[in-house]
């Protein structure tokens, strides 16, 4: 039988969705005041979520421990308290939108987490829009 966790983390960011081949009257009508030339922030709530088969010598899916500690290593030291257009390499060439986000998070995790257990992300960007990925399977 296959058993849920999950760890949540926070972060706070900045960012602008701005995409460079569009001139700013293109931007605004995309993106509205998220499109603002001198960014604006979030206060970022990640949910991660690990679904396996419980080790039946520990109890554990996974240890949260260890899951808190990838999330800080690998997500918050990067994102938290930056912008993420200017000071991470990650949307250099990608709109920071949630979407966006989500699917780097998922990729700097998925590379930690062994391949036997499911990953998915869900980002909240407000209280109210939030994104999760991946979806299906």
């Amino acid at each position: 039988m296959k058993v849920a966790v999950f760890r949540k983390e926070h972060f706070n960011a900045a960012h602008r969705l701005y995409n460079p081949a569009w001139d700013d009257e293109t931007n605004f009508k995309t993106f509205g005041k998220c499109s603002n030339p001198n960014y604006h922030g979030h206060n970022y709530e990640l949910y991660v979520k690990l679904i396996g088969e419980v080790n039946p010598d520990t109890g554990y899916v996974y240890d949260m421990k260890i899951l808190s500690d990838l999330i800080k290593e690998h997500v918050v030291t990067k994102f938290d308290h930056k912008n993420l257009n200017l000071d991470t390499p990650y949307f250099k060439n990608k709109i920071p939108t949630a979407e966006n986000i989500a699917m780097v998070i998922y990729d700097l995790l998925r590379e930690q987490i062994e391949d036997d257990l499911e990953l998915k992300i869900r980002l909240y960007e407000t209280e109210r829009n939030f994104v999760e990925y991946p979806v299906g399977k």
